[in-house]
């Protein structure tokens, strides 16, 4: 599988870090930083680091093949630009690609509470196929620490784009 990973905006990139640190190595990263996400990442087996600023970067055409897209965390500004196809970087570009190409593209908004115009614009993207998936706890997971909670989010996000995993006890009846 092909992944591309936007992260945006510069709360909750530690989560978007561990999202990435969880996947199983023979998942394709293709990495991409908002400027306001610097945090760096070290070079691991198979993680390919883009510039944002780069538009003409490979994973930014429909013929580069990528299976699906999540941006972890996701701005609102990174929403609103989505959803109103401003292509402005790699992650707006890459994310307009994969609605264009009718791929899986996976979004993880931020902030709360959300605004009007953020869940009008959420509402926009949802019926056009995008996954909107914010960081929300399900409490019959058994959630006991800060990991317990980051695993299960992490879970979801995985459960969202077919990726097998253990990372949290399901619920069972």
């Amino acid at each position: 599988m092909k992944l591309i990973i936007g992260i945006s905006g510069a709360s909750g990139v530690k989560l978007g870090e561990k999202f990435i640190k969880k996947l199983p190595k023979e998942i394709e990263k293709y990495i991409i930083f908002s400027e306001n996400a610097t945090t760096v990442l070290e070079k691991e087996e198979n993680r390919n680091f883009f510039d944002n600023h780069n538009i003409a970067a490979p994973i930014a055409s429909g013929s580069f093949g990528a299976d699906a897209m999540i941006v972890v965390p996701c701005s609102m500004n990174t929403v609103a630009k989505i959803a109103c196809g401003i292509s402005d970087n790699l992650i707006t570009r890459s994310a307009a690609v994969m609605i264009k190409e009718k791929k899986h593209l996976v979004l993880a908004p931020r902030e709360m509470p959300f605004s009007s115009i953020a869940l009008e614009n959420m509402l926009k993207l949802s019926n056009l196929g995008v996954l909107i998936s914010p960081p929300i706890l399900g409490y019959y997971a058994a959630i006991r620490s800060l990991e317990d909670m980051e695993n299960f989010l992490i879970g979801k996000w995985f459960d969202a784009l077919n990726i097998n995993h253990n990372l949290f006890q399901r619920w069972e009846g």
